[in-house]
């Protein structure tokens, strides 16, 4: 190793003797997820456990491929979209920025299309994996975020730990071109060698691809934890990439990174998104791994079916004496059968009856599927169908409202992820937009909008602290994930409910105190920014209210002292209504009339006036 450097071959020998202890560890692990992908691709039989002639029908049904697609199908509906919010006032101008700009960074990445792959690995095989990672090389050199997926075989963690983050190693591998490698690193090209790619698992399809020629490329991942002056911790990621003995890159050898480490918010890149999770470990199974019996029976009765079908072929015993032409007895096309002699007869050619198959077979073919859709939570109404004597809208919806309850939760976890992936998004963000950046962003009404983003508003700020100390405030945000609404069906319900609102009149400002009752009682997406919006438009309705009040008074204050009405009848006639207060006769030439407590007895010569005046008085106690 050369002076001064702290990765060598001797550290990269040791680390693939790692690799290879969390290997074994895992490979019962990797062999399910070789498994789950041969059943993915209705390779049934071939996993079974023999007992089948090479004659035998095997035929395959697809009711497990079926229900995967349908849970995919729910993952695409709810596509998920980050809003972040911040943790101090200071911050909102900082959030609302992210909360625009994170999205299109991710929809610049192509994420919907790393999020489709994910969404199918999650039900298939239990366990989808996130790269949240700075590539240097986007951007014409500039570098930018790059969020994609990793193959499970490709990953490899210290096995018996259930949180990734604690894993004292990560291993991530890829084969490539050594030709191709040999010209990214030409330092060390001449000690790049193809081949020994037999520590490396891989599926059934690669066993035979030709890797004479390739590389297997290590990205080695590792954390160091210090002690501060604080008395607290610290932990500093850092990568090595290597091949063989050889080492590609080491960030504890580059002087940029050797003291903060790789990634400044000191995780792992990674981030998985698990269906069931196991103990032990962060990766889980899937739907497929609880399915894989049903279907398995379902398959071997079909083939009961289909041979007893078979069997029921007309066919015959013959004797050596019956003397027919076997040809044209074969041959259904023939009318006439040519024999030899005269004997023929049920002794010398007789049809065989096959067995009868019995009730209990179907039934149990019919219970299986049942119980595989049972399992996997894909009834029929959950795929827009139902059963005979259901017809009302209203009982579909509620029936496959029920049934949506298990992919909610899916869903659920898989919204986790996201927000693990957007903090990690973030937190790149801080590290490395040091330059501005442009992004055109789609207002709500449509219209585009440039901003520009840094991570000026990321970056740790000093406060005051006690005395004559000063501490250091980093700026945090909450990430709160919704869908996108990309179903049909959520977008009809939610114009549905928009209708169903503004009929009752909640956006009518009038009603705005009422309205805001009623919907703080209510729970649907969204719905605080509805709120916000009733209560603009109420507090400007009562701002209006209070002018109009009040330049009725002035007008009013105005015919009362000159005697000019123009001004208030013009402001009748706009519809603004009378002041919020006991008229008074603008008449100057009459005397007002007051009462012992200075009360005007001459301001309302109106019918229920004159009544409420007939009430007062019968009620005033005489002195």
């Amino acid at each position: 190793m050369e002076e001064g450097r702290k990765v060598g071959p001797e550290q990269v020998r040791k680390a693939y003797e790692t690799y290879k202890k969390y290997r074994s560890g895992l490979e019962a692990f990797q062999q399910r997820v070789i498994n789950a992908e041969e059943w993915w691709k209705n390779n049934h039989w071939e996993r079974f456990q023999g007992g089948d002639k090479d004659t035998d029908l095997k035929p395959v049904s697809a009711w497990l491929f079926n229900s995967l697609i349908n849970k995919h199908a729910d993952f695409i509906d709810n596509y998920p979209c980050p809003a972040i919010l911040p943790r101090e006032a200071s911050d909102e101008e900082t959030a609302k920025l992210l909360s625009e700009v994170v999205p299109v960074i991710l929809k610049n990445n192509g994420f919907a299309k790393t999020y489709n792959a994910n969404c199918w690995d999650k039900p298939k095989i239990g366990t989808s994996v996130y790269a949240v990672m700075w590539n240097p090389s986007k951007e014409n050199g500039l570098g930018d975020i790059e969020v994609s997926n990793v193959d499970v075989l490709n990953i490899t963690w210290q096995p018996g730990i259930e949180d990734v983050q604690k894993s004292r190693n990560i291993f991530v591998t890829e084969v490539v071109d050594a030709d191709l490698l040999k010209e990214q690193y030409p330092d060390v090209a001449d000690q790049i060698t193809a081949g020994n790619l037999a520590d490396r698992p891989k599926y059934l399809y690669e066993e035979n691809m030709d890797t004479t020629d390739k590389v297997m490329v290590f990205d080695w991942y590792y954390k160091h934890v210090f002690r501060t002056e604080s008395g607290g911790s610290r932990t500093i990621l850092h990568y090595c990439k290597f091949a063989n003995d050889i080492v590609l890159y080491a960030s504890e050898d580059d002087p940029e990174y050797a003291m903060d480490g790789w990634y400044n918010h000191g995780k792992y890149p990674f981030v998985f998104d698990v269906q069931f999770p196991e103990k032990g470990s962060p990766a889980g199974f899937g739907y497929l791994d609880v399915m894989v019996n049903p279907q398995e029976y379902i398959d071997r009765l079909d083939q009961v079916i289909m041979m007893n079908a078979l069997a029921n072929k007309a066919r015959f015993f013959s004797l050596n004496a019956a003397n027919i032409n076997e040809e044209e007895f074969t041959d259904l096309s023939k009318d006439l059968v040519h024999v030899s002699g005269n004997d023929v007869s049920e002794q010398t050619i007789r049809q065989i009856e096959p067995p009868v198959i019995g009730d209990i077979v179907f039934k149990q073919r019919d219970a299986k599927v049942n119980e595989l859709k049972e399992t996997s939570g894909n009834r029929d109404f959950s795929q827009g169908s139902t059963s005979s004597g259901v017809t009302a809208a209203s009982a579909i919806a509620a029936l496959q409202e029920a049934g949506s309850k298990l992919s909610r939760d899916m869903i659920k976890g898989s919204y986790t992820a996201y927000q693990e992936i957007v903090e990690l998004t973030v937190e790149l963000i801080r590290q490395f937009y040091d330059l501005p950046r442009c992004y055109r962003i789609t207002k709500e009404n449509g219209a585009a909008e440039y901003v520009q983003l840094t991570n000026q508003g990321l970056k740790d700020q000093a406060m005051p602290g006690i005395g004559d100390d000063l501490s250091i405030r980093r700026p945090v945000f909450d990430i709160k994930i919704s869908a996108q609404k990309a179903s049909p069906y959520s977008r009809i319900a939610q114009n549905e409910l928009a209708k169903e609102l503004y009929g009752l009149g909640v956006f009518n400002p009038q009603m705005a105190d009422q309205a805001l009752c009623m919907l703080r009682m209510m729970d649907f997406d969204r719905r605080d920014e509805v709120i916000q919006m009733i209560e603009r438009n109420g507090t400007m309705y009562q701002q209006m209210q209070q002018m109009q009040g009040t330049m009725m008074q002035m007008a009013a204050l105005i015919a009362k002292t000159t005697g000019d009405t123009s001004i208030m009848q013009t402001l009748q006639e706009q519809g603004v209504p009378g002041p919020d207060m006991t008229a008074i006769n603008t008449d100057a030439g009459q005397q007002i009339k007051t009462d012992s407590l200075g009360r005007a007895m001459n301001t309302d010569n109106s019918t229920q006036g004159k009544a409420r005046q007939r009430v007062s008085s019968a009620t005033e106690v005489q002195s």
